[in-house]
């Protein structure tokens, strides 16, 4: 699972670099208010391809990985994938217009149409990605991912240098997911278009609702700071520069989204062959690996608006106390995606609902209170307060669940090195680009210093060796032969 884990977070790892050289070019050319009409139009259409995909990523990994033959259940995934997609787009088609008149942007209406382009494509990427994870193809998951974003950024940089403005950012996009999803069907042959009925098993649709409306939940709260703040009156360049801070969050999403799935799979195949013991060990483990995140966000909210600047240059240094507040609100949905993984391989798909269910009714009211009187902040404060919130029921979950609680010592030790991270990207500033090399000496200070203290046991040492490519064999000495 840590080598499948590194493999996938490596891959994803390219996805806020691309953005980020994406961001930093698209800012550019495009200014603070394009930038903000493409954000909006973006935000809208991946939170439809996020909720199709939601609704059986976790359910399809979890059978794909019981099952003896996973290819019947993986082409019925992919056609159910294209089902639902494929209505999704039509509708997002035909509420193009009104969602333009609501955010008060008629130019939208058009991006979305064009947006509705990528969504059965990128779904069916999905579906693939997901039949992969679940039979244990983690490398081949992560090769597609790692084709996808190279492809975005090219095809973006390609087409809106040819003139084509936010409508060449889009068919970027949809040249990625087209990419991605040529990759999964070399990997994965899933059959589309076989006639002949193909056996769920029975309890698949008994999960589906309930992952599928606790992930449709979080999604809707991840995006839904951004459009409470646009439909209370925010500018086209407020919204900007909330996405820009958006942008810059996206590192703990993106363990989350390399950590969970693997952590969903291994869990269930453990649990199924009776190793209930070494799941709640690995789940423990889990634990501390979201707690070890925390210096991560400081030294980032330490440095807020040396990073801000570098990427996008001085009109969006607006974006660097949002910055700072929303890293932390990532970390604690990275807690909750750990608990939901966890309670689904367990069996108690109902409760993941009730991890993340509360959260879209509390941010309204939050939003409606904050943004009118903060604007931006008060987004921001909404959005971390809750997803804090959220972190600590989760904790609870699983100590209800399986006893488990978070190491008391790791998590004294993440307050004292998230202390040390943050003093360290505040008081040592640094000019344009040299804010990359700073970044990486204090992560390397981090490691250093949770290895110091203590945090680390041999086992868990040796082990990440054990996966290095540049390991080598211990030489063995002749008494020993």
């Amino acid at each position: 699972m840590l080598e499948g884990t590194i493999h996938v977070f490596l891959a994803q790892a390219l996805f806020p670099l691309t953005a980020l050289i994406t961001t930093a070019f698209l800012t550019r050319r495009l200014g603070p208010e394009g930038y903000g009409l493409l954000v909006l139009a973006a935000t809208l259409a991946v939170w439809v391809e996020v909720s199709i995909d939601s609704l059986f990523s976790r359910a399809a990994i979890k059978f794909v990985g019981n099952a003896q033959d996973w290819r019947p259940i993986g082409s019925t995934i992919a056609r159910l994938h294209l089902i639902a997609s494929g209505s999704a787009a039509v509708l997002l088609v035909l509420l193009s217009v009104p969602l333009a008149r609501l955010l008060n942007e008629p130019v939208l209406a058009g991006y979305l149409g064009l947006f509705a382009l990528n969504i059965p494509l990128a779904s069916l990427a999905h579906a693939h990605r997901n039949v992969l994870v679940g039979c244990g193809g983690f490398a081949q998951g992560a090769l597609m991912s790692a084709s996808r974003w190279i492809a975005r950024l090219v095809l973006i940089v390609l087409f809106v240098q040819l003139g084509l403005s936010v409508p060449g950012a889009i068919l970027g996009s949809i040249g990625a997911s087209l990419v991605e999803l040529i990759m999964g069907q070399r990997y994965v042959r899933l059959s589309l278009l076989h006639r002949a009925p193909i056996p769920v098993p029975p309890l698949f649709w008994s999960h589906v609702l309930p992952l599928f409306l606790s992930a449709l939940s979080l999604s809707c709260y991840n995006r839904l700071d951004l459009f409470a703040l646009k439909a209370l009156g925010a500018t086209a360049v407020q919204a900007g520069m909330y996405g820009a801070a958006q942008n810059l969050s996206l590192l703990p999403g993106l363990f989350a989204a390399s950590f969970s799935p693997l952590l969903l799979a291994t869990l269930s195949r453990l649990l199924r062959d009776g190793r209930a013991s070494l799941a709640r060990e690995i789940s423990r483990n889990a634990i501390r690996a979201v707690l070890g995140l925390l210096p991560v966000a400081a030294m980032i909210a330490g440095a807020t608006h040396e990073i801000v600047g570098f990427f996008f240059g001085t009109l969006f240094l607006p974006a660097a106390q949002l910055l700072g507040m929303l890293i932390f609100g990532a970390v604690a949905l990275v807690m909750i995606s750990v608990a939901i993984a966890i309670v689904t391989a367990a069996g108690k798909p109902r409760w993941t609902l009730i991890l993340t269910g509360p959260l879209v009714p509390l941010a309204v009211i939050g939003h409606l209170l904050l943004i009118p009187r903060f604007g931006p902040l008060g987004a921001s404060i909404v959005t971390t307060l809750l997803a804090g919130v959220g972190a600590l029921v989760a904790v609870l979950a699983i100590y209800r669940l399986w006893q488990i609680v978070p190491p008391t010592m790791t998590l004294g030790r993440s307050i004292l090195v998230s202390g040390l991270a943050y003093a360290l990207a505040l008081l040592w500033p640094v000019p344009g680009s040299l804010v990359l090399p700073k970044l990486l000496v204090i992560s390397s200070v981090v490691l250093l210093a949770f290895l110091v203290l203590g945090e680390f046991g041999k086992s868990e040492i040796a082990m990440v060796r054990s996966i290095l490519p540049w390991r080598t064999e211990p030489t063995q000495h002749p008494h020993e032969v």
